[in-house]
């Protein structure tokens, strides 16, 4: 039990260092958690401590969302972004209901999926960075509701895991006209619903399984990604719109194709 509380710390914090950057957040959880034997029971440990990070997005944009909301009733354009993002989630409601099962029981479980999607993803990103050129949209508000809804399907490929929740939505962004410092921040936007209702569903579904010490780890695991998500959060945005996504992109190559090394060695 002491080491599964050291581990879910562990976790916790590589939850939230990762969880927005594009790199696979559940990527890294599943490697790390396979490499150190840590026991998640229906892997709900990966999905639930995601509610930290949602807690400190839900605090770094406390006053933007109040912003935002108190707006809504007189202004179109706060109106159409809000329902940009909720148009944007709903592809991700659908197939991740509906493909439950398989995500959980197969997908999570094939850690050599994981450490390929990671090392495609890296080379996708690197390109997709790299070829970003003379955006049309300079603000994440800005983003067109179709486009969005497109940006939200794209989104639909992290239920693979490797792939990356955000990294979907940053590269989709980008391949639609989006600057890189808003394509990150409606990447932000989208997670409040998607990780929100992700976390829920994942609650209901494994509500039986979940014992004492379970739901210990799962606490330790979010007080953890809590705490490294605010200091991700509130550093990402500057970053990427001076240096962009290269340095993600490489570190998805090298972590996945040590990932494949290890796991090809009997690991």
């Amino acid at each position: 039990m002491e080491h599964n509380t050291i581990v879910a710390a562990i976790l916790g914090l590589l939850e939230g260092l990762t969880e927005f950057i594009p790199v696979s957040s559940t990527g890294h959880l599943l490697l790390v958690g396979h490499f150190l034997g840590f026991d998640s029971p229906g892997r709900a440990f990966e999905v639930l401590i995601q509610l930290g990070a949602i807690m400190a997005i839900l605090g770094v944009y406390a006053g933007r969302l109040w912003r935002l909301f108190s707006a809504a009733p007189h202004d179109p354009k706060a109106r159409r972004f809000i329902f940009a993002v909720l148009l944007a989630f709903l592809p991700a409601v659908v197939i991740g209901v509906m493909a439950h099962k398989v995500i959980k029981e197969v997908l999570f479980e094939t850690p050599m999926l994981v450490a390929v999607m990671l090392i495609v993803g890296g080379v996708v990103l690197l390109f997709v960075d790299r070829m970003a050129k003379n955006p049309r949209y300079h603000a994440a508000e800005d983003i067109p509701v179709g486009t969005a809804f497109k940006i939200g399907l794209i989104q639909c490929l992290a239920m693979i895991p490797g792939v990356s929740r955000s990294g979907a939505t940053i590269t989709g962004a980008l391949l639609l006209g989006v600057d890189k410092r808003s394509a990150a921040e409606f990447s932000f936007f989208l997670s409040m619903p998607t990780m929100v209702g992700a976390f829920a569903y994942d609650l209901y579904k494994n509500r039986d399984i979940l014992d004492a010490a379970a739901l210990s780890n799962i606490a330790v695991g979010f007080v953890c990604a809590f705490i490294s998500a605010i200091v991700v959060v509130r550093w990402l945005l500057n970053y990427v719109s001076a240096h962009g996504y290269a340095v993600f992109a490489w570190w998805r190559i090298i972590v996945g194709a040590v990932a494949m090394l290890a796991l090809a060695a009997g690991w």
